[in-house]
């Protein structure tokens, strides 16, 4: 697929409710205009006054997981996140398919007709995915370039102290391509905070890369791990380029300690990643955003050994946040738009985050006046740009 070399999307209704004409060549918006101005590009299309976002940014999903191209796996609740891990590893061992034959690219396929034009994926690096995954993760990235941005985390899903040949297959992900260094539950999983940090936080420093780092650890574990993270983030200057995904711990910490600790987050520029889970274990969201944490949006587990829900657009999700803190307000509605366009391009290079001249031409347009009625209505967009070229619509 080749970009689109000139296109003009006239009557194009922006966020901001005002009506401009876009110049899109060479897949880069390259003038706006108001609405109705005759100097256009090529092939012209009136959008009636139909809204138009800036495509949408998943900041946590598992490409190498997902079994969204196979036949229904009856799903059953693992005890624990170890328990969890083990499982998937039998279901590996058992079903050795490809990416594309479990679902990897009917996935992209689906995130981005919903809107989705860039994501952060991670991947598994263990004993059993070692880095043929990775390997298959690479050879996708490259075939979806024109039309999705990809950013890889390499994920050491079974720990790094007692899964010892992870450390050694980490840096050789990064080598390969990998953009960031993960990480899992210090303590929950390896038992051994100290240990495991020191690996990853060494390896990113020793190539450059930022971290993204899975916290399901709860209470104060998971509280004293964020102090660490912050605290080692700071020490190694990677401000602005450390995510702590999930950090449910936050969800336990009592309004002083919350606030303490986001402050901490605040001036270190460490984010948060949320796929706003069910129970009881979501982060405050809007109060993270009224203390001034940066917080991101992700779809995480898409049917899987972990998940049976194929949630996938950020549309949804951003419903899911409405839902879950009684949001009502078109303001605060509309606010959420944020946390999967203009915060993930700022924190972690995904998207441009907003339409304007320059920007990559991924946009989506809806049947719509306003976001919140798109959010509220879930719509899927009536027409979705990648990369300057017209992919859906």
């Amino acid at each position: 697929m080749t970009a689109t070399s000139d296109l003009t999307l006239d009557n194009a209704r922006l966020a901001d409710g005002q009506l401009v004409s876009i110049e899109i060549s060479r897949g880069r918006i390259v003038a706006m205009r108001s609405a109705g101005d005759p100097v256009q590009r090529g092939q012209e299309l009136d959008l009636s006054g139909q809204l138009v976002l800036p495509g949408l940014t998943d900041g946590h999903v598992h490409l190498d997981k997902t079994l969204l191209a196979l036949p229904w796996r009856p799903h059953r609740s693992a005890p624990s996140i170890r328990s969890r891990i083990d499982d998937e590893k039998a279901h590996r061992r058992a079903n050795p398919a490809s990416l594309v034959e479990r679902g990897a690219e009917k996935l992209l396929e689906t995130a981005l007709r919903l809107g989705t034009t860039s994501l952060r994926t991670h991947v598994d690096i263990d004993e059993v995915s070692k880095l043929d995954t990775l390997k298959e993760v690479l050879e996708l990235r490259a075939r979806w370039a024109d039309r999705v941005q990809i950013q890889i985390v390499a994920f050491p899903q079974s720990g790094v102290v007692t899964c010892p040949v992870a450390a050694e297959y980490l840096e050789e992900a990064l080598r390969m391509g990998a953009d960031f260094i993960g990480g899992l539950d210090p303590v929950g999983i390896d038992g051994d905070q100290k240990g495991h940090l020191d690996v990853i936080f060494g390896l990113a420093e020793r190539y450059g890369r930022g971290l993204d780092i899975h916290l399901h650890d709860g209470g104060e574990t998971g509280l004293a791990e964020i102090e660490d993270i912050v605290a080692r983030t700071r020490a190694a200057g990677l401000e602005g380029r450390t995510t702590i995904s999930h950090a449910f711990a936050l969800a336990d910490a009592a309004p002083a300690r919350l606030e303490a600790t986001a402050q901490a987050l605040r001036e270190a520029k460490v984010s948060i990643l949320s796929s706003i889970p069910g129970g009881d274990r979501c982060p405050p969201i809007p109060k993270l955003r009224e203390l001034g944490v940066d917080v991101f949006f992700g779809s995480d587990n898409i049917r899987d050994c972990w998940n049976p829900s194929s949630v996938i657009g950020m549309i949804d999700r951003m419903m899911l946040a409405t839902y879950r803190f009684g949001l009502r307000r078109d303001e605060d509605i509309a606010a959420l738009l944020d946390h999967a366009t203009t915060i993930p391009a700022r924190v972690a290079g995904l998207g441009d985050g907003e339409i304007k001249v320059g920007a990559r031409a991924d946009l989506i347009a809806f049947e719509a006046l306003h976001l919140p009625q798109v959010v509220v209505e879930r719509q899927i967009p009536s027409m979705v740009i990648a990369n300057g070229a017209i992919v859906h619509g």
